[in-house]
């Protein structure tokens, strides 16, 4: 069993590449540190003007993720004060409640000694989550491609791919359920029969490091794009000026609001200011894949 204090770290994530809906997951370089302290009840303490609205006592994704594992292993809970601060913009497709519900579940393998393996802990994870991609990256790291259909959790793992990215961050939020509402109930057969080319085909590319290839089928998205771009301005601007200056694709970040630009290796602080300058309602922000997911330190 381990005792505060300790601190727990998340990556951000983005998810789905395009074509790869709800099924594939990369960490990136902006991260969410939960400081785990003793307390005689439980309180969460956030240390960023964003996530001020958040609740702080037990209705918090973190503290209700603690509590389900910890019950699942019929253990009784130990209140904590959590104190958290995050570079991840709530709210904005990069996996903020992935990285919450990954926070809960490591501290709760942590503080009670549950001595979860990965897959284990992914499982916990995706269960609360409702689907495999964010979460699994977030716990992980690299990349994750996954298939959960909620008996069953399948997830094979890469090392972070050898490239750079830009997120363009809009000053809207947007919940995951909304977004979902925008999608067909039934896609046409032909149609679905692409999608799962382009999503099979680009992660073969993405196992082999063939980012070309990637992005080209990052750009060939037919599960959920068509059905969202249009909330998001400068979409199809957006996607022309990052090919013209050389990027391998772009596309939604998750479900959105964010978007998610692929780019040549050590070439995503260029492209963040060209990006910037060319766009300004996002605030483009340079990031990398991160090898390691979720992690404790004492």
């Amino acid at each position: 069993m381990g005792k505060p204090p300790f601190t727990v770290t998340v990556p951000a994530t983005t998810a789905n590449l395009g074509p790869g809906f709800d099924s594939i997951g990369m960490a990136l370089s902006l991260y969410m540190t939960v400081h785990v302290e003793p307390a005689d009840r439980w309180k969460v303490v956030y240390e960023d003007e964003g996530m001020k609205s958040l609740p702080t006592d037990e209705d918090n994704l973190i503290v209700q993720t603690i509590g389900k594992v910890v019950r699942r292993a019929g253990r009784e809970t130990i209140p904590c004060t959590l104190r958290v601060k995050s570079d991840i913009p709530l709210g904005k497709g990069l996996g903020s409640s992935a990285a919450a519900i990954a926070a809960g579940v490591e501290i709760a393998d942590h503080l009670h000694g549950l001595k979860m393996n990965q897959k284990e802990k992914m499982w916990f994870g995706v269960s609360i989550e409702g689907h495999a991609d964010n979460v699994t990256a977030a716990i992980a790291g690299g990349a994750t491609i996954s298939f959960y259909d909620h008996t069953s959790l399948e997830v094979m793992k890469f090392g972070a791919p050898q490239i750079g990215a830009v997120v363009l961050v809009p000053p809207v939020e947007m919940k995951t359920g909304d977004s979902r509402g925008l999608l067909p109930s039934q896609l046409d057969h032909k149609k679905a029969t692409e999608g799962s080319a382009a999503s099979s085909l680009m992660a073969a590319a993405l196992a082999k490091g063939e980012w070309s290839l990637v992005g080209r089928m990052m750009d060939r998205d037919i599960f959920h794009e068509p059905y969202r771009k249009k909330l998001f301005p400068d979409f199809d601007a957006v996607r022309e000026v990052s090919h013209a200056h050389g990027a391998y694709g772009m596309t939604l970040s998750g479900a959105g609001p964010s978007l998610f630009v692929a780019v040549h290796e050590g070439r995503e602080e260029e492209a963040a200011r060209l990006l910037q300058e060319q766009f300004p309602y996002y605030r483009c922000i340079a990031v990398i894949p991160v090898t390691e997911g979720a992690t404790v330190k004492e």
